[in-house]
């Protein structure tokens, strides 16, 4: 019988504090391409990949000959911030308790390339990470399970011995529908009770929080 127990987390908005400068840097783009989309519009998609977060936003009787270019104007103007993307206070450090406590750490996230390279240099903790699914890799992003599936298949471990962190409806969608632990952190700026409503089993304010209560969340109940 498997021991191994996989810690599965989110990076945007949940280790990374890029969940603002997305809504801006998408807004952005839709500004360019001549579209009207509110912030808290974008705000509430952000988490989804970028097809189904254009899909959600502009709908389908959008030409979708536009796409690229709208993905293509987002991935540049938020590029911009690479050098200096923010990870949220403890991310690395709460990466590193649960790896010493003998958790497989794995990330699942719809960026890719070089602007995953960029959030996992600010994460600083690529020494306890034991790999990463991104948008590149699965067929379907969250909040269909593939991301997390993968990720817990990169690890070796059924269902039943995998917590997922995140930060929005999506991830929290993504967890249950792979019939995993879902967590949430309110530091991607989504309500608790959105949270909660979507899966969560349990809420904490940030990374920071999440480390200093290990004691009793549900990394404490996995066997």
């Amino acid at each position: 019988m498997t021991t191994k127990r996989a810690a599965i987390f989110d990076i945007d908005g949940t280790l990374v504090d890029t969940n603002h400068l997305h809504v801006v840097t998408w807004w952005e783009a839709f500004r360019q391409a001549g579209h009207h989309v509110p912030m808290r519009e974008i705000h509430r998609a952000v988490g989804l990949s970028g097809g189904d977060l254009l899909d959600h936003l502009l709908g389908d009787d959008r030409d979708p000959a536009d796409d690229d270019q709208l993905s293509a104007a987002h991935h540049t103007l938020y590029a911009t911030y690479f050098e200096r993307l923010p990870a949220l206070d403890s991310a690395g450090e709460l990466l590193r308790a649960l790896a010493g406590q003998g958790w497989e750490i794995v990330l699942a996230t719809s960026a890719g390339g070089a602007e995953l390279s960029a959030l996992r240099g600010a994460i600083d903790a690529d020494d306890v990470i034991l790999g990463a699914t991104s948008a590149d890799d699965v067929d379907d992003g969250k909040p269909a399970p593939d991301p997390v599936r993968q990720a817990r298949e990169l690890a070796g471990v059924p269902s039943e011995r995998a917590v997922f962190v995140g930060d929005t409806v999506w991830d929290m969608r993504a967890a249950v529908r792979d019939d995993v632990t879902a967590v949430a952190v309110l530091s991607g700026g989504i309500p608790r009770a959105d949270l909660e409503e979507a899966g969560a089993q349990a809420v904490y304010r940030d990374p920071a929080d999440l480390l200093a209560h290990l004691a009793t969340s549900a990394f404490a109940d996995t066997p």
